[in-house]
């Protein structure tokens, strides 16, 4: 006698995305296992007298989301009621920053901090007027005189403060910026509040860490958000002691021991995997060594709910910050671009290659963040190196972001198994700014998914979040689009993809990137039943309206974690279909 399923879905278009993308009418959900995937008839033949079904009139069925890069604990610290909200549209010129941060100091006793993440100077009015101008201190003084105010970028590479946390933090004309960072000034030597990468640290290390506490209110929170996105399952990309300066410390140690506490009491609502960050922007192979000793998830952690499979790197910075390592500077000249040649290109491959060994001997998976055209190659010719000289089978090591990767490191990745983890909802965001800084035809090469497929990659996408928002829906318009946010202009059509091939970069791949493919990653008997119903025919979808898809219905291990409508269905049919959720 057959199975009976515990959860009917039928009467969609399920996109199984497996390996021939198959397209289905009906899928079977028992034990939290998908149970069968078929048509109409034979899949509701299934059903027994505790049975749920659910008619999807038509709506699209996708494996549960997978966001392979998305720093969850880090977006929920740095959103309200954490954090100020200056991303666009929440604000759109200084004064709107100005207006939230004397609103904030209002209620707020005298000399606590004020904190928030998000803005973008391609979105601010001042910026973008003619003789624009850049944000300053003065804009922050005026708005909190006596509280210290550090508001991060919606890249996290810089930093905008006042002058109470320049003073707190010893900041004064003729300071000088650590390695790697600097110290904006004017044209008369005083520092204009602005930060950049490692020069960021001077502030926020006087910033009061979150406790572990706050940190799991932040995960739930996170978990409770991407579920209403569809997302099941995300990488945490680098969590450890060389976290404690990034993202207003979000990616520090406390934070993996808020996951496994959480995780320990099933209360981990999502698969995450970790990747561990031993050591800061920066840093070196001694640092990535000594951050290790100890950072680990316990072995009586749930596994498929809360791994770490491999070890975050830094290789350069991010364009269009002067640390991006490329082969021939920016256009503009000084700003940007950053080239290395003779001995010091010496010195930073052997240091690079030496911070990979560590990780590959200690039988880690490498996720190395890198940018510049140069650096990228330097990454990827390490990786080969230290397969050589320490062969270990299927290592699956990454290339993080690779915004310019040549197309011989793509097919030295694909040779070797390698992978590249992109992020074209960034491209969306900042292709005008990008236009400017490098370059049209360096942008419009920037984050090349379809020459990275075509070279054999399964390449993977993740949203950076809190960089740009955790919206996969974006990520997919992104990737067949190639068109600004901002403008709608087109950026490397050549680099427009299928949406099999979007899907797959937020499904199937990532689970690869997991080491997790056996189980999840497709719809298809025997796999995990996590699931992201949409509330409309995707495939007829125009890939502008993409973004506005609503998510209908998400399931995490054959369980509805969110349902958008928990009533009965409308007449059109967009209902759930269920009754109480």
């Amino acid at each position: 006698m057959p199975e009976t399923a515990d959860l009917i879905l039928t009467g969609g278009d399920v996109l199984t995305v497996d390996a021939a993308f198959s397209v289905a009418r009906a899928v079977a959900v028992r034990n939290g296992r998908i149970l069968a995937v078929g048509d109409d008839a034979e899949i509701t033949a299934l059903a027994g007298p505790g049975t749920q079904v659910i008619d999807l009139a038509g709506r699209t069925v996708l494996p549960g989301i997978n966001d392979s890069h998305l720093h969850a604990a880090a977006w929920a610290l740095t959103r309200p009621p954490f954090a100020l909200d200056l991303g666009h549209p929440a604000v759109e010129s200084i004064a709107d920053i100005a207006a939230a941060v004397r609103e904030a100091a209002a209620g707020l006793p005298e000399g606590q901090w004020i904190t928030g993440l998000g803005w973008d100077v391609g979105y601010l009015a001042e910026c973008l007027a003619d003789q624009g101008r850049r944000p300053h201190r003065d804009d922050l003084d005026a708005a909190a005189p006596d509280h210290p105010v550090c508001l991060t970028d919606f890249s996290g590479h810089m930093v905008w403060v006042n002058s109470r946390a320049l003073e707190l933090a010893g900041i004064a004309p003729g300071t000088a910026a650590p390695d790697g960072g600097v110290i904006e000034t004017d044209g008369a030597g005083r520092p204009t509040g602005i930060l950049k990468e490692t020069a960021q640290s001077l502030v926020q290390a006087l910033i009061p860490p979150a406790t572990v506490a706050q940190r799991k209110h932040a995960i739930r929170s996170a978990v409770t958000a991407l579920h209403a996105l569809g997302i099941t399952s995300y990488t945490e990309p680098g969590l450890g002691p060389g976290g404690a300066e990034i993202l207003g410390g979000g990616l520090h140690t406390a934070t993996l021991d808020a996951y496994v506490e959480l995780a320990r009491a099933g209360e981990l609502g999502s698969r995450v995997r970790v990747l561990l960050l031993p050591a800061p922007m920066g840093g070196s192979a001694a640092d990535v060594t000594a951050g290790l000793k100890g950072l680990a998830v316990p072995d009586d952690v749930d596994a498929r709910r809360l791994a770490v499979i491999g070890v975050k790197m830094f290789a350069d910075g991010v364009p269009p910050n002067e640390t991006a390592w490329m082969y021939d500077p920016y256009p503009g000249g000084g700003h940007g671009g950053l080239c290395v040649h003779g001995a010091d290109l010496g010195l930073q491959q052997a240091e690079l290659t030496e911070m990979i060994r560590v990780a590959h001997t200690a039988g880690y998976q490498a996720g190395v963040h890198v940018t510049g055209d140069r650096a990228i190659d330097a990454v990827v010719d390490a990786f080969a190196a230290v397969q050589r000289a320490h062969p270990r089978p299927d290592a699956r090591h990454y290339v993080i972001h690779g915004d310019f990767a040549s197309g011989p490191s793509l097919a030295k990745l694909a040779a070797h198994g390698y992978g590249i983890n992109m992020n074209p909802a960034i491209k969306w965001t900042i292709a005008d700014l990008m236009d400017e800084m490098v370059g049209d035809e360096r942008s419009a090469y920037q984050w090349p998914v379809r020459s990275a497929v075509e070279a054999g990659i399964a390449v993977c996408v993740g949203s950076d979040a809190p960089i740009t928002a955790p919206d996969w829906r974006r990520g997919v318009a992104a990737m067949l689009l190639r068109e600004s946010k901002a403008t709608g202009r087109v950026s490397g059509p050549e680099q427009r993809v299928s949406l099999e091939t979007a899907l797959r970069a937020y499904t199937a791949n990532p689970a690869r990137q997991d080491f997790a493919e056996d189980w999840k990653g497709t719809i298809e008997p025997g796999k995990v039943a996590d699931l992201c119903v949409l509330g409309g025919d995707l495939r007829a979808t125009d890939p502008h309206d993409i973004p506005d898809l609503p998510v209908d219905l998400t399931v995490l291990d054959g369980r509805i974690v969110f349902a958008r409508d928990g009533g009965a269905p409308s007449p059109d049919g967009h209902g759930t279909g269920i009754a109480d959720v």
